[in-house]
């Protein structure tokens, strides 16, 4: 307990249960964080945020379309009025177009960088700039996945959004080094988050041959990405920026 004592966090994408974020919000306030959850779902955001403090933590619920700049501007202008400062970023919102080439429309790629890409370097130049701020450094952790470190049939738009994140993360982690702001990407493989559940609900079939690629033979769950970007978030973590984690049951490995 406590190795995130007195940090400030914000993880964005906190909503859905389980997910990554909510997984994630609950673990770092577990940890000691002040965790800022944020979503489109205003309600299902400060829904995990209650839930975090009946459990004696503490926990923010915001409103946040994190494809608009206003809005990434209001979250961060609350979170310097209630502490002064950020400690930890996580961007984690994200959506999954998936189509072939032929069905991928122009709305589609937008629509699916302008969430999962776009919104990192929103979110990730506005934290910088508050860390440097500060003076203190600070870890902004950003999930990317392994479609964005191989080919994936009827992923383009979503691989290309996802190595977008991760070459970017590494770009400015570069450049931030020495303010000790430390970014790394997290790559998840198939983990079990509410849209894997439904998703195995209705086509069993389908959920099997999913889980027969991984080569440890089961989907992986929300808390081990959460456990993961613990890590990062941590000062255990101190030494380690512009790297890439992979959580994904052995895939990559083949």
């Amino acid at each position: 307990m406590g190795r995130l004592q007195g940090k400030i966090a914000l993880v964005t994408g906190g909503a859905s249960v389980p997910g990554l974020g909510s997984a994630t919000a609950h673990r770092f306030a577990q940890e000691g964080a002040v965790v800022y959850v944020t979503d489109r779902d205003a309600a299902g955001a400060e829904k995990v945020a209650a839930a975090i403090r009946d459990a004696g933590g503490q926990a923010v619920g915001l409103s946040h379309d994190v494809t608009s700049e206003a809005d990434w501007d209001q979250v961060m202008a609350t979170i310097d009025k209630d502490h002064g400062r950020i400690d930890i970023l996580v961007n984690n919102a994200g959506i999954a177009v998936l189509r072939p080439i032929a069905e991928l429309t122009t709305e589609d790629w937008k629509l699916q960088n302008d969430v999962n890409l776009n919104s990192v370097y929103y979110g990730t130049r506005r934290a910088v700039a508050a860390m440097r701020k500060v003076g203190k450094g600070g870890s902004i952790i950003n999930i990317s996945s392994v479609a964005g470190l191989f080919g994936v049939p009827a992923c383009g738009a979503y691989a290309a959004s996802k190595g977008g994140v991760r070459i970017f993360s590494k770009a400015i982690a570069l450049e931030t080094a020495r303010d000790l702001i430390r970014i790394n990407t997290v790559h998840p493989g198939m983990i079990l988050t509410n849209m894997q559940d439904v998703a195995q609900e209705d086509n069993a079939a389908n959920y099997d041959a999913t889980v027969a690629l991984v080569p440890m033979g089961f989907m992986g769950e929300p808390d081990d990405i959460a456990n993961m970007n613990l890590f990062l978030a941590s000062d255990e973590a101190k030494y380690i920026t512009g790297a890439e984690f992979v959580v994904d049951g052995g895939m990559t490995a083949q």
